[in-house]
């Protein structure tokens, strides 16, 4: 399994966010080609010091390629076009595969 992680810091207007990531962004990034799952949530809390985030996505593919495909897919690009339209707090973004033994 291969995942795409977006951590999203603290944005000017946190309603907006919520109300255009819940209703918007997220029905587009369920079109990414190749996404078995998605995972969102508001409720993160750092475990050491610092900033922390806003909001945290998490993406499941079946392998790194699935996963390059569907940001390399027009989908991938209204995606990536839309986060300016609500994450004035920035966005991170991590990828990462299961470890292999």
């Amino acid at each position: 399994m291969h995942r795409i992680l977006a951590l999203y810091g603290t944005p000017t207007d946190p309603a907006h966010f919520r109300s255009y990531y819940q209703d918007v962004h997220l029905k587009l990034a369920a079109k990414l080609p190749g996404l078995r799952t998605m995972h969102h949530s508001f409720g993160v809390e750092p475990l050491t010091p610092g900033e922390g985030f806003f909001c945290v996505w998490c993406g499941e593919f079946d392998d790194a390629a699935a996963a390059d495909a569907a940001l390399q897919s027009a989908e991938g690009a209204a995606l990536a076009s839309d986060v300016a339209n609500y994450a004035s707090g920035g966005i991170t973004l991590l990828r990462y595969s299961d470890a292999v033994a």
